[in-house]
């Protein structure tokens, strides 16, 4: 078996169900299936290979067994990980050496014989998802910042605005992006640095909110806090000042602090 319609012819009788032996040229056992995949649906790979015999310098080396099972993959936790996947067992101990399966849009084989034999919680994600998560993440905020939590869960930090794009509406987003990656995701508002603080003026007329600021900060952005708590982040217009729409979540915020006596402070943007 090595051209493509020779694994073609192949999988076609297998699945026929005629009982036959195909030779394969690989270097390992594991590169004996990987030939296969692509070729064929993923699913399917054990109805055609059930036994695999790697033969080097004319003896036998290892006997695999491959079977097809739906179970959470080996490093994960969470019950609604489970996913169909196709285990390459050792024929003589039993012992699962290989778990293959779909993690977001690729193919993955996970050598479950070394990660049994890891102890960082986070050897999986780390190995297998890290540089996925980051891709996908940062289509929504370039800026994120991931912060992996465990072996199956992590921890995203984006803009205030970001948020509900991450969120979806009931949540629908971010449940396919953690069917998608296979873990769980935290959506947390990322909390800007505190810069230079600036001196600044409300007032109110009409329907808005006015924050009149130092020309010189005109065409920056700058982060707006209530007491200790970050409110939004704005560019100072060409007038130098901040009209806000007192019917707006954030006007609302504001005119609440102005009549309750807090204290409202703006920095300059680090970012």
């Amino acid at each position: 078996v090595r051209r493509a319609p020779d694994f073609e012819v192949f999988s076609d009788i297998r699945l026929a169900g005629v009982g036959m032996v195909g030779v394969v040229h690989a270097s390992s056992p594991l590169d004996a299936i990987q030939r296969f995949i692509g070729k064929v649906e993923l699913g399917m790979i054990p109805h055609i290979i059930d036994t695999i015999i790697f033969v080097k310098s004319g003896s036998i080396q290892k006997v695999y067994d491959v079977s097809l099972t739906v179970k959470v993959p080996t490093g994960m936790q969470e019950a609604d990980l489970a996913r169909p996947l196709v285990e390459v067992r050792d024929f003589n101990t039993g012992e699962i050496q290989y778990e293959i399966y779909t993690f977001g849009e690729e193919n993955v084989v996970v050598p479950t014989a070394e990660l049994n034999k890891k102890t960082k919680p986070d050897a999986t994600i780390r190995k297998l998802a890290e540089s996925k998560i980051r891709d996908v993440i940062r289509r929504f905020d370039s800026d994120a910042e991931i912060n992996i939590l465990s072996e199956n869960r992590v921890q995203i930090k984006v803009t205030k605005e970001v948020v509900p794009l991450i969120i979806g509406r009931g949540g629908s987003t971010v449940s396919e992006l953690e069917k998608m990656l296979g873990i769980k995701i935290d959506v947390e508002v990322k909390t800007p640095a505190l810069g230079n603080e600036i001196n600044f003026n409300v007032s109110e007329a009409g329907s808005s909110v006015t924050i009149l600021i130092n020309q010189e900060e005109i065409g920056k952005n700058v982060n707006i806090y209530i007491d200790d708590e970050f409110v939004f982040t704005s560019q100072v217009g060409k007038k130098s000042r901040i009209k806000i729409d007192k019917r707006s979540e954030n006007g609302r915020k504001i005119i609440n602090a102005i009549l309750a006596g807090r204290k409202i402070r703006i920095f300059d943007s680090r970012g």
